[in-house]
């Protein structure tokens, strides 16, 4: 079975994948190679930011790798939080504080529309292949839901009465942004001979 690092020690999102994946592929995180350190995130797309992570673990650990980015893009607020969305609230990445702030700007707001937007870097043999996923929806008045994380609770997609945070783990990786981007990774490894 072919062995893929994904540039992640966040358990929410290993449990998200190994769950698409459907034993297609062993995944081993950022703890199983050895590797403890904080990946470099200094770009300002989230392109940049799953590339380079993506090459960091390559390059210095010698390990065929994918990284994801994900962003939640508002449209009444111009895209934010976007490449910031971990870190909207400040550099403590608190999911609570990050809601708190985007409720707030929202306030006075009519337009709620928003979408999550996922792109992942696949690193292999010293090429770079990029897959995105997104998904459209709402930003809803106050949480709703306890399964799912960070902006979960107050995401509702289109065609749905309900978050993120309220579906199953099978619902959400459906039609979710990562669960699309995924998709797309796993389509081209599994029709490409790419070594």
């Amino acid at each position: 079975m072919r062995v893929l690092c994904f540039a992640t020690n966040n358990s929410n999102k290993l449990s998200e994948i190994e769950a698409i994946l459907e034993g297609e592929f062993q995944i081993r995180s950022l703890t199983d190679i050895g590797c403890k350190e904080e990946l470099p995130e200094t770009q300002n797309t989230l392109e940049g930011n799953s590339k380079q992570k993506s090459r960091f673990v390559f390059e210095n650990y010698k390990q065929e790798c994918f990284a994801d980015d994900t962003g939640l893009e508002v449209e009444a607020l111009g895209g934010e939080p976007g490449v910031f969305s971990a870190r909207f609230a400040g550099e403590h990445r608190n999911n609570e504080d990050n809601i708190d702030l985007l409720l707030k700007k929202l306030e006075k707001k009519k337009n709620r529309k928003a979408q999550f937007r996922t792109v992942i870097t696949l690193t292999t043999n010293n090429a770079d292949y990029q897959f995105e996923g997104t998904v459209a929806g709402q930003i809803i008045f106050e949480r709703k839901g306890k399964k799912g994380f960070g902006y979960d609770s107050v995401f509702m997609p289109d065609g749905y009465r309900t978050t993120f945070a309220e579906m199953t783990e099978q619902e959400k990786n459906s039609i979710s942004h990562r669960g699309r981007a995924i998709k797309k990774l796993v389509d081209f490894l599994l029709t490409n001979n790419i070594n």
